[in-house]
């Protein structure tokens, strides 16, 4: 999987490439997307405004031929702890990418902040878990390594809900976690989900459709701590 951030040039141009808060970029989405035409890789579309999504619905439509790989199409649509950014709106993002991809997988989370202690609270998983009743297709929810000790119960709750839905594990480069955390996503989350994607930047380890991989949830978290430890490791040889 290759996961890129998607916005629009100057807020109202073409789709490109970058994350907030660059505004310009040396590729257009367009132009990525005929790159990935080429290669087996799956995708993963991260919108970073609502304004970029349609356009670049427009353009995975219009490709010749279709990608090999799997599409994510990933959005923040409900505040999460300490969230200071504003969400997509969930029903223009959902209606949005339902229409056009009805095949694709959805990659669901919430705006989060840089802290340790409060995790995703039970009123921010019943929302989520609300939204997402309706839907159909398979949902991966992005949680934040950092916070996910806090919010074991409350993940394990949402999982449940539906047989459709997975966990995206990820962290901010900055922030802090320890291999006892991710040891606790082993301890906890059933190994059976193997539509299960988990994401350490800047690493990508997928594990996210059945068909195509052997590894379980128990078998990417114990490579991400394996990553984690020999980053480590790097850091203090530095």
């Amino acid at each position: 999987m290759v996961e890129v951030d998607v916005l629009l040039r100057g807020g109202d141009g073409d789709p490109i490439l970058a994350h907030p808060p660059d505004t310009d970029s040396d590729i257009t989405l367009q132009e990525w997307l005929a790159q990935m035409g080429s290669t087996d890789k799956g995708i993963k579309l991260d919108f970073k405004s609502l304004a970029a999504v349609g356009p670049s619905l427009e353009l995975l439509g219009q490709l010749e031929q279709p990608l090999a790989g799997p599409v994510w199409l990933n959005g923040d649509i409900l505040p999460g702890p300490r969230g200071s950014c504003a969400p997509l709106d969930a029903r223009a993002f959902l209606g949005a990418v339902t229409s056009s991809c009805p095949d694709a997988t959805l990659s669901l989370g919430w705006t989060t902040a840089r802290h340790q202690g409060q995790g995703y609270q039970w009123p921010m998983v019943q929302e989520m878990s609300r939204l997402c009743h309706p839907l159909s297709q398979p949902v991966t929810f992005a949680v934040r390594a950092a916070l996910l000790p806090s919010s074991i119960p409350q993940l394990q709750w949402l999982l449940q809900q539906s047989h459709r839905y997975s966990l995206t594990v990820w962290a901010g480069k900055e922030d802090v976690y320890s291999v006892e955390d991710l040891l606790l996503i082993r301890e906890n989350f059933d190994k059976s989900r193997g539509s299960a994607a988990c994401t350490v930047k800047p690493f990508v380890i997928d594990c996210s459709f059945k068909p195509c991989v052997s590894l379980n949830l128990k078998d990417t978290i114990t490579v991400i701590v394996w990553l984690h430890s020999t980053l480590q490791r790097g850091r203090r040889l530095e």
